[in-house]
């Protein structure tokens, strides 16, 4: 009767004598439509077998009841019931030794298991290390009389009946059991709750660190850029060949030494941006906006300002040292022809000043005015000379040489001395004119000899100069032209010697006639300075300088070969690299589309791949050592290849960068895969349809390639009559999604779409298209998940304390999380209370942190 009114919740009426048994199946019966309305399905058993006391059937019947209330409801993993608690009590228990919970009878024999639980949850109530397997009375009573003293758990077992008996029963265990879970259950709770808090906050961290280690490299990366383009935008010139030579080995040691590991730093802070967004994505977080101006967009821009500074200081260091060469040939040109100048001028103007004539005889002073015909010829003839040399000072000028002034000042020196040469001879040839109308006698043979030897005079020396004249040229074909002229002006001498021989043949007659006639005379030829003797030794002057010239063309012509040596070495090579990069390039770009296996395999293959092309970097350096010969030979121009120094650099720069991005991207699909839950299976159908819709190669779809994609993977978007193309527009595309279980508004629409295609590019990259195929489906915290884990520890409160933050959670995610609560601002707040929903929302971008 007692346990029909616990049963039903209602106070029976006593029956009454004569009518007990009717009374008795009535209440009973009151008891049993109670059960049944709760689920419980009774089996074969009636009011009357309870009444006339039948204990098997009601036996059974408590257990059924026992089973509905205190067991069915117990789920663990998704399993119920007894394989429900079953699976918890192993889990509780794993950690303990000599434990092995199996079953619900023989399992529980030695009283561990029951020891086990209560040490789980609460420590402080056995000693767990000084029980022994082979003592399971005492285990059995320690366990009973703890949990009903402590844990207001019944004593609903007996330890003699359990060590007694072959098989315990295995109902009775279950019961008992149950209380335990029951009673554990709320730690339970809080316990899953801190697990899911610590997870959220330790993604968040480590997030956070991400964050920070990319400022850093973006700011440290900027700053260097911000520090090199002044260096390389000073176009501050020096005036030696070696001062401008340091600065291009100094440009070297920048190529060299310094710009490869920025160039690494560079690349590895776009693989860590792209990481910390996949990680943002794939935990629910928004994506990382980085500190004003150091977007990756930025760190390129900038990086594009600095290989610009690069390129334009390349350009003038070269620039720089063809004038300074330029200068250098200049100015030893103009000092060699100042110093012919000169040396014929030396005298020149006492001669002119002398006053001979007044006292000499009327044959003198025709002898000195044809030897003052025969200087005038001379001096036209070095009137080019003179041109010259003010040519090169004004060419020298206009380069901007460093030592101009002395240039100019020797230049005027030689400009105002050849104008005062011109008024000196004018005035002496006035006087010679005046005085040959009382003078009548002339000697034809010395005319003739001064005639004659002048002008010869003049071609051997013109000759000396042009065979001591510096030259500088680039190419073979410069080289043979100053070889043919040579060759052009040797063919001459043997005229030029027959013309030699016909002067020293004219003084030869001088000197006969003398003989023969007895002719006074003064011993020298009165109308030329130009003796015999000066003529067989400018002569002779000549015949050296034509094999020393010869020496000098062979030296260059050899060093022009070499430099062509150097121009089809270096060409070799690059006509092999250059295409190598590029069909590298090709190569990267087809291995990231045609993918074979798993993502593991993949990133192994691209590993070797990586492993491969770095191998090749010896080739990249040997060449650069080709380069650097040729640049110190000054070499600027190379028509076997079309491929520079630059355009291999910036190439190879490419091919790292490329090859480190699309194993990056691999790695990202990685992190996605197992975030999102995707099988390789589903990962290899993914990849197998995005390609065969990337028709075009790019690695990414255009929206009407993207909606095929969709149908080819069984999405039935629908079909319009009108439009037999086998793509969708916008509005079909919302109506397939809209079929699939997404049923939004337009709001909704473009949520997704900008999922898709984030900045609007009119393309779908392959990691987009997984994001959206396993976004809807992935079991992800949520910002309501974190809060509702938070009300657990809070114990059901709006608010939490700092004291149950410590007690739940670890100490520095505690502290994490003290430091970063509002306060609680509730009408039940109390003091210290903190806000642990603004909080939630905040992690998952919801609102500000």
């Amino acid at each position: 009767m007692l346990l029909l009114e616990v049963i039903s919740g209602e106070r029976l009426p006593k029956p009454e004598r004569g009518k007990m048994r009717v009374h008795k199946i009535s209440n009973v019966n009151k008891a049993l439509d109670f059960i049944a309305s709760k689920g419980v399905k009774l089996v074969s058993i009636g009011a009357e077998e309870i009444v006339d006391g039948n204990a098997k059937m009601t036996l059974g019947m408590i257990w059924t009841i026992i089973l509905r209330f205190a067991i069915q409801d117990i789920s663990v993993e998704e399993t119920s019931a007894k394989e429900g608690l079953l699976l918890w009590c192993q889990r509780k228990t794993a950690p303990y030794k000599n434990v092995n919970i199996q079953n619900f009878h023989i399992s529980w024999k030695d009283g561990l298991g029951f020891c086990a639980l209560i040490h789980r949850h609460r420590p402080e109530l056995i000693d767990y290390g000084k029980l022994r397997k082979d003592d399971p009375y005492t285990n059995l009573n320690t366990a009973f009389d703890v949990a009903e003293r402590f844990l207001d758990i019944p004593k609903m077992l007996d330890a003699e009946d359990i060590v007694g008996t072959a098989r315990p029963d295995e109902k009775a265990i279950m019961t008992y059991v149950s209380s335990f879970y029951h009673a554990f259950s709320g730690a339970q709770k809080a316990e899953t709750a801190a697990n899911r808090i610590c997870k959220v906050l330790a993604v968040n961290q480590e997030n956070e660190q991400l964050m920070e280690d990319y400022e850093k490299l973006a700011s440290d990366l900027l700053e260097w850029i911000r520090r090199t383009i002044p260096w390389l935008e000073n176009r501050a010139p020096e005036n030696t060949m070696q001062a401008m030579q340091q600065k291009l080995e100094d440009f070297r040691d920048y190529r060299r030494l310094h710009k490869p590991p920025k160039v690494q730093e560079k690349c590895q802070l776009e693989i860590n941006f792209n990481t910390l967004q996949t990680k943002l994505r794939l935990s629910n977080r928004p994506a990382f906006m980085p500190s004003e101006g150091k977007m990756v967009s930025d760190i390129n821009n900038a990086w594009g300002g600095l290989e610009q500074a690069e390129k334009g200081y390349e350009e003038w260091l070269l620039n720089e040292i063809r004038r300074l060469e330029r200068l250098d040939h200049l100015a030893e040109k103009f000092r060699q022809k100042a110093s012919i100048h000169e040396a014929w001028t030396d005298g020149k103007e006492n001669m002119l000043q002398k006053k001979d004539y007044e006292t000499a005889s009327l044959s003198e002073i025709k002898a000195l005015l044809k030897k003052h015909e025969a200087f005038e010829s001379d001096l036209a003839a070095h009137q080019d000379r003179v041109e010259q040399i003010a040519a090169i000072a004004q060419e020298l000028n206009e380069l901007d040489y460093y030592d101009s002034p002395s240039v100019n000042a020797r230049c005027q020196k030689i400009c105002d001395q050849w104008d005062n040469l011109g008024v000196l001879t004018q005035k002496r040839r006035e006087a010679l004119e005046k005085a040959e109308k009382l003078l009548e006698t002339i000697d034809q043979l010395y005319l003739e000899y001064a005639k004659r030897a002048a002008p010869f005079n003049n071609w051997m020396e013109g000759a000396m100069e042009d065979l001591l004249d510096t030259f500088i040229v680039h190419t073979i074909e410069e080289i043979q032209g100053l070889s043919t002229a040579h060759e052009q002006f040797k063919a001459t001498l043997p005229e030029a010697d027959k013309e030699r021989q016909a002067i020293l043949g004219i003084h030869n007659e001088v000197s006969k006639i003398a003989q023969t006639y007895h002719v006074n005379m003064s011993g020298t030829n009165p109308y030329s300075t130009i003796t015999p003797l000066e003529i067989n030794n400018k002569w002779d002057h000549v015949r050296q300088l034509v094999p020393r010239r010869d020496h000098a063309l062979m030296e260059e012509h050899a060093r022009q070969q070499q430099n062509e040596r150097l121009r089809k070495q270096f060409a070799a090579q690059a006509n092999v690299i250059g295409p190598w990069i590029q069909t590298k390039m090709q190569e990267i770009g087809r291995i990231s589309i045609e993918m074979h296996g798993t993502l593991e395999d993949q990133l192994n293959n691209l590993r070797q791949y990586e492993k491969s092309i770095v191998n090749y970097k010896p080739k990249i350096d040997q060449l650069e050592g080709d380069h650097q010969q040729i640049q110190e030979a000054l070499i600027f121009d190379n028509k076997h290849t079309n491929y520079t120094m630059e355009h291999i650099r910036v190439g190879w720069e490419q091919l790292l960068t490329t090859i480190a991005r699309t194993i990056n991207e691999i790695e990202n699909q990685i992190l996605t895969r197992d975030a999102k839950g995707i099988s390789q299976e589903q990962m290899n159908e993914f990849r197998n349809s995005f390609n065969h819709f990337d028709r075009d190669h790019t690695g990414t779809l255009g929206p009407e390639e993207f909606k095929a994609c969709l149908i080819s993977l069984g999405y039935d978007i629908g079909n319009d009559p009108q439009k037999k193309t086998g793509m969708l527009d916008s509005d079909d595309f919302r109506a397939c999604l809209i079929s699939m279980g997404y049923n939004m508004g337009e709001a909704e629409f473009a949520r997704i779409m900008s999922i898709v295609d984030p900045n609007r590019l009119g393309v779908v990259t392959f990691q987009a298209f997984i994001d959206f195929m396993s976004r809807e489906t992935a079991d992800t915290d949520t910002a309501d998940q974190v809060m509702a884990s938070f009300k657990v520890l809070a114990g059901d409160k709006n608010y939490i304390t700092a004291d149950e933050l410590r007690r739940e959670l670890p100490p520095d995610q505690a502290e994490y999380c003290i430091a970063r609560m509002a306060p609680y601002i509730g009408h039940d707040a109390v003091p210290g209370a903190l806000d642990y929903m603004s909080f939630s929302t905040a992690l998952y971008g919801e609102s500000d942190l």
